[in-house]
């Protein structure tokens, strides 16, 4: 809040200069103090002459206290700032006394002056009236049942729009139809979990009891979207409430809901394990109240809090990219959090860091806090040190708009305003909707082991809709009780009759285009997996291609050393007819945007590449220009969307999850700095990368690009930790890859989007070796055939010949060629294992057969307890092998370069004399 005590404590003449100042040159005067002197002039302007000024004369008229004037302005700005502190938004216990000073000693104010007339009553709406008046709507306006937080916010803008909304729109007068409405959702929100709470005794279901409301407002919410543009709404929550969300928002059918509740539900999925009934997503097509068509999506989450916020604003921006030409009005994100995960879970901070990112903007997002003032056993006070839950949202300067969840009218008009917020300013906004938890954690918890009277209190509260219902009744409505009995019973036996089998028919469905690219999509099988589609493309296209992305306007100067850069890549093909690993890469990009097909690249430093190997967009040395090499390779094409992220794994991850979820004929690709900063990312890796299909079917092809191999750069920049990727391995849930070719990294990723099918592509990518000669391709293998998941040695002539087979993958198949070739070694055969799961069995069998004499060894870098070793060794049954590696180790690598060479020229000297 501004100070003006310098003000206050000066003599009236101070005040008089400042005015003459103003009325000269207002843009020299603070804002807050101009806003202040505009009102006086308006007061004076609509006085009919009873004070007299003029403008021109600069003069002040002696009738007004300035000093008081002042005072009352601190007052209203007091209040705007900090009379959240004091708004009654708790519906259970009193609030805690944060010392919000608003009390009118603070600005030397007395009860003498509540009947003096005061004119900065104009800037609140009241024109001159008196101190009583004005305190008396401040006090409504801000520390009712809504306190809003927004002193932080610096576009004038928005925050002159929220006065409008909080003065005024805010006390229109809710129309009657409006009114049934509420008291319906309310309805079925209670009515709903008191029946499951009665048919379904001690089952988990984390109840949305103390907090019914929620339905009310998603209600609201989704209403006044669809009023203002918004076409989809993409909701993501966590498990309290979800079936009711399911049920009373989204439209799935109750004799869905209890079959799952009997363990009689049909599983959709040929394979898999399925999960828990309030984990699964939905989504619908429902007519709001007022009579629009609206999409909605629940996305599927797992137990991990808040994980699911990312995935839902990559759905999003993946939806407005494909759907609605980037118009961001279209679709609206809305985050269901709880109070303690919000303030507890970091990947709150990371999703708002990326709100306003060019690369991850959605157009705002509406957080709705579902506020039960506890999580799970522990109380508020224990559960952060900043005064809210939502204090994060002021580092985005999101408006946040305390509400108390009894006050059924009051949320919806705060859901109702912030909706509208979004859609005016396309900026996040939070709701945060105190109220209370019923029950325990879940329904065979008992919360009085550590909340003993808290729980008192809660016991003896009245339900959501019984408070409304007694307001409606206090204020006019004879009919509500009469109306809510016979809601309540018709709902009631609606449910019954559910549970009974009578049927119930599901909404009617149109399928939007994503969907029905997933919808012409099957399953995976292990047949899918014995030989890769076909994913060359024509010589000439090859070469068409490769002369777009090594071409720049004439008018732009890229840097000298990425230029010679660049011309050394031209020369190699048009001298050898070879191409590099990085120039492979882009070249795959490139044949598939020309098929007007998305691809989307993300991570740190992608644009050049961590290694400065990729350089997709260029510099201009002179203006610092970007030039996008994928930008202009014909007339019609899909842009090449690349990025470079904010330094996060765990957020940008679950975007480019959420992104390739929504459709599946992008190409989504997320690169780690190193592949080691992947653990960063291990919620989302392990919730939904690796088991997202087996749990809630849901295909998804997002390629992770993990930098990996051992060069002496120590522990944290060596490994991606293969081991953890292959022990999720199964149900051929995902695809393993380390491959050594830049053809055969051209071809899987082509390949992720020639499938009948989606799986995750975790690639571990090489490091030092992306300029190697040995990983430059012929141009011929771009143009016929496909991925290869294993390599043969190509120096074997006589296979009869072979005594010792060595079988790799990565990074050290070049450090044992090398050995081989140098020491003209013609029994010993160098396989190449490019694909390590799905195990390319066959293949394996294949090459088995041919070497029928050799003994095998799998030799890797890692150490013993970590790479591919045990994986293969539990899963590759049929071949008896003996493992050369490092010793198991606790740490990935060592971080001194004499004992890693040392280990690395042991692991070859082994490999080639046992």
């Amino acid at each position: 809040m501004k100070d003006f005590s310098y003000i206050t404590n000066s003599h009236p003449a101070y005040i008089e200069s400042l005015y003459q100042e103003f009325v000269k040159n207002p843009e020299n005067i603070d804002p807050d103090l101009r806003k202040f002197f505009e009102g006086f002039d308006f007061a004076v302007a609509n006085s009919n002459g009873s004070i007299s000024t003029s403008a021109s004369a600069a003069t002040v008229p002696g009738n007004i206290d300035w000093l008081k004037e002042v005072n009352v302005y601190r007052l209203i700005l007091g209040y705007r700032n900090k009379g959240h502190l004091i708004a009654n938004t708790n519906p259970i216990r009193p609030r805690k006394d944060r010392g919000a000073n608003l009390n009118l000693e603070f600005y030397h104010l007395t009860e003498a002056d509540l009947d003096q007339t005061f004119q900065v009553g104009n800037l609140i709406g009241l024109g001159a009236t008196t101190l009583r008046n004005i305190l008396q709507h401040l006090q409504k306006c801000y520390a009712g049942h809504v306190g809003i937080e927004f002193k932080y916010i610096s576009d004038q803008n928005k925050v002159n729009w929220l006065y409008n909304a909080i003065e005024k729109q805010f006390f229109e007068p809710i129309p009657l139809n409006q009114k049934r409405r509420i008291l319906e959702k309310l309805n079925q929100g209670v009515i709903f979990e008191k029946f499951l709470h009665t048919k379904y005794v001690g089952q988990k279901r984390f109840s949305l009891e103390g907090g019914e409301t929620t339905i009310a407002a998603l209600d609201a919410i989704i209403n006044t979207a669809a009023n203002n543009d918004v076409q989809e709404v993409v909701i993501g929550m966590a498990h309290r409430g979800r079936l009711n969300v399911l049920a009373n928002i989204m439209g799935k059918t109750y004799e869905q809901i209890f079959s799952e509740f009997e363990g009689t539900a049909k599983v959709d999925q040929t394979m898999g394990s399925g999960d828990v009934k309030y984990h699964l997503g939905f989504g619908s097509e429902v007519t709001t109240f007022d009579n629009k068509t609206i999409h909605l999506k629940l996305m599927p989450n797992p137990s991990h809090l808040e994980a699911v916020d990312p995935v839902v604003v990559g759905f999003s921006r993946a939806k407005a990219d494909v759907l609605y030409k980037s118009d961001y009005d279209k679709i609206l994100p809305i985050l269901i959090h709880g109070d303690a995960s919000v303030a507890g879970q970091g990947i709150i901070y990371e999703v708002l860091q990326m709100s306003n990112l060019k690369g991850y903007y959605t157009g705002g997002t509406l957080h709705f806090v579902i506020n039960n003032q506890i999580g799970f056993t522990t109380d508020f006070d224990d559960a952060r040190s900043a005064d809210y839950s939502t204090s994060v949202a002021a580092m985005v300067q999101a408006p946040v708009l305390h509400v108390n969840g009894d006050d059924a009218e009051a949320v919806v008009k705060c859901v109702e305003i912030a909706t509208r917020y979004r859609q005016e300013f396309n900026s996040d906004i939070f709701i945060d909707m105190v109220c209370y938890r019923r029950h325990g954690h879940n329904e065979g918890d008992d919360p009085k082991y550590t909340q003993p009277q808290l729980y008192k209190l809660i016991d003896q509260h009245p339900n959501p809709r019984e408070v409304y219902v007694k307001y409606l009744m206090e204020h006019g409505d004879t009919e509500a009780q009469e109306l809510a009995k016979e809601m309540e019973k018709k709902f009631w036996n609606d449910l019954q009759e559910r549970l009974d089998e009578v049927k119930q028919k599901p909404l009617p469905y149109t399928y939007q285009p994503p969907e029905l690219a997933w919808k012409s999509l099957r399953k995976a099988t292990p047949d899918d997996f014995i030989q890769s589609p076909e994913t060359g493309i024509a010589e000439e296209e090859v070469r068409r291609l490769f002369k777009g992305i090594m071409s720049w306007p004439d008018d732009f100067k890229p840097l000298k050393k990425v230029e010679k850069l660049l011309q050394e890549k031209i020369k190699l093909l048009e001298t050898e007819d070879k191409i590099d690993w990085a120039t492979a890469e882009l070249l795959a990009y490139a044949s598939i945007i020309v098929e007007n097909k998305i691809v989307r690249m993300s991570g740190q430093d992608v644009k050049r590449g961590t290694f400065s190997h990729r350089h997709a967009v260029l510099r201009d040395e002179e203006t610092n220009k970007g030039y996008n090499r994928l930008k202009h390779l014909q007339e019609h094409q899909e842009k090449f969307r690349i990025y470079n992220s904010l330094l996060s794994e765990y957020g940008v991850l679950g975007f480019e999850y959420g992104y390739a979820l929504a459709n599946p004929d992008a190409l989504v690709i997320w690169e780690a700095q190193f592949g080691d900063f992947s653990n960063g990312a291990q919620t989302m890796i392990d919730q939904f990368i690796a088991g997202g299909e087996q749990k809630w079917n849901r295909m998804n092809g997002l390629v992770m690009l993990l930098p990996h191999g051992y060069e002496g750069q120590g522990p944290e920049h060596s490994s991606a930790r293969m081991e953890r990727y292959l022990q999720m391995c199964a149900e051929l849930n995902m695809i393993v890859t380390n491959i050594t070719t830049a053809a055969n990294f051209f071809h899987v990723l082509r390949r992720q989007l020639a499938f009948p099918f989606r799986k995750p592509l975790i690639n571990f990518s090489p490091k030092a070796y992306l300029r190697y000669p040995g990983t430059y391709s012929h141009v011929s293998e771009f143009t016929v055939g496909g991925f290869k998941e294993v390599i043969d040695d190509p120096s074997i002539t006589e296979p009869e010949n072979v005594k010792k087979v060595l079988f790799c993958s990565g990074k050290i198949y070049y450090e044992l060629a090398e050995r081989q070739k140098k020491e003209n070694v013609n029994n010993v055969a160098i396989v190449r294992l490019e694909q390590i799961y799905p195990i390319p069995y066959r293949q394996i069998e294949a090459l088995q057969k041919k070497y029928n004499k050799a003994t095998w060894f799998w030799v890797q870098e890692e150490p013993l307890n970590m790479g591919a070793a045990t994986f293969l060794k539990m899963n590759l049954t049929q071949l008896n092998f003996g493992i050369i590696s490092r010793n198991a180790s606790a740490a990935t690598a060592t971080g001194y370069s004499k004992i890693h060479a040392q280990e690395q020229a042991e692991i070859i000297n082994t490999a080639f004399s046992i």
